[in-house]
């Protein structure tokens, strides 16, 4: 892991950012590959991960986000904490308009309850859409703390960026086995519902640079873009995630993985960060 943390901290943070979210959506077509072994999707793996992918996404926020934001604000008191008040509200609000305008369909529900506009696109576009939705505050996420860290600002570091790529990662594998099965099961080719499902991540790289860009061209906002990336995921966990893992009778394993995921998260972040 150091000498992982070290080869980062050795290339131009932008590539770095484009690098660590390469690995996130790696895993994310590690995931969608299960569809050439299995069948089936079980319902409470499927519960218990995206428990799981909560807890990542709450810990992140907080640890590698809203915290090191904070702590790099300028001023005492309530005035330390405006810019992450701001930045959390205004990513919040960004989630919030693009969940009512873009066009998505949750896992395992039924084409009537398709969000966002009208639109003809088949049952498979919007599916991806749906994981691509939280996905991109995921990679702005990595991108914009690879960025404070490069920048030398307190509360970032290297470490802590790669900490965060690796736990986004782990939560992604699932992410892409969840797509990719149930259009399968349509009828869709092992090779297109493998393709769906690691293409929900590709917009991850693309969120990275530009966060990692903003923070190191425009320096100042560097303590609202860490708070808007975790507005952005608290919203994707309480809208989204959540509320597909308590639909079933598995929500006890679901709450479980939440859990776990903060665990991880939380672990991954003090030790390398």
């Amino acid at each position: 892991m150091e000498i992982i943390i070290e080869y980062f901290q050795s290339i131009n943070p932008i590539l770095a950012a484009f690098l660590a979210t390469l690995f996130t959506w790696a895993l994310t077509a590690l995931g969608a590959s299960l569809v050439f072994l299995f069948k089936g999707l079980n319902r409470a793996f499927f519960d218990g991960m995206l428990g799981f992918t909560g807890g990542v996404m709450v810990a992140a926020s907080f640890w590698s986000l809203l915290a090191p934001g904070i702590e790099m604000s300028p001023g005492e008191g309530f005035i330390k904490v405006i810019p992450a008040v701001v930045g959390f509200t205004l990513g919040a609000f960004f989630l919030f308009g693009l969940d009512k305008i873009l066009p998505h369909l949750h896992v395992n529900f039924k084409m009537s309850e398709t969000e966002g506009i009208k639109t003809p696109w088949h049952k498979s576009t919007l599916l991806t859409l749906a994981i691509t939705l939280h996905n991109i505050p995921e990679g702005l996420a990595v991108g914009v703390l690879f960025g404070a860290a490069a920048a030398g600002l307190d509360g970032a570091s290297i470490g802590g960026a790669v900490a965060l790529a690796i736990g986004i990662g782990l939560q992604n594998f699932p992410e892409g086995f969840a797509v990719a099965m149930p259009l399968r099961r349509q009828g869709l080719s092992k090779w297109r519902s493998f393709n769906y499902g690691q293409l929900s991540a590709a917009v991850e790289p693309i969120a990275a640079v530009l966060g990692a860009w903003m923070v190191l061209t425009f320096e100042p906002v560097l303590p609202y873009a860490l708070s808007f990336a975790a507005g952005a995921m608290i919203f994707v966990v309480v809208e989204e995630v959540i509320p597909e893992s308590q639909q079933e009778r598995f929500t006890d394993i679901a709450t479980m993985g939440f859990i776990g995921g903060f665990i991880v998260m939380m672990t991954l972040d003090v030790g390398l960060g």
